[in-house]
């Protein structure tokens, strides 16, 4: 068991795939990773020898990964929401931030329709 950057790595699937399961590294930066580690993309995550994981792990190094990310990531959106810029009041508002429409669609976001009730005039 492939263990990287504290995710486990699902053993079937090419190492270039796997290593997508970790947060902040794509499919672009997994193919420069085993690139920088010399290792084969084709290789299966079950198939690595230790010194392969060693060396993906040292390729690894440079780039911000799961939790110091995530961190990062929500430190920024906390800033935007205390300056009050008009990004952060998106994001407290739970609207989308970067200028999609809200009259139709915006669901994801918005969560489901509100029931609006019309009573009926005699």
């Amino acid at each position: 068991m492939a263990r990287l950057a504290g995710v486990d790595l699902p053993r079937e699937k090419r190492i270039e795939i796997g290593l997508t399961y970790i947060y902040g590294i794509g499919l672009t930066s997994s193919q420069k990773i085993l690139k920088e580690a010399g290792v084969n993309p084709d290789t299966r995550v079950k198939d690595l020898t230790d010194d392969e994981v060693a060396s993906i792990r040292k390729a690894m190094g440079d780039y911000k990964v799961e939790g110091d990310l995530r961190r990062e990531v929500a430190l920024n959106i906390k800033r935007l929401t205390e300056i009050g810029c008009y990004r952060g009041i998106r994001h407290r508002r739970n609207l989308p931030v970067r200028g999609q429409r809200t009259k139709t669609n915006a669901r994801t976001r918005k969560g489901p329709r509100k029931l609006v009730s019309r009573s009926k005039k005699d």
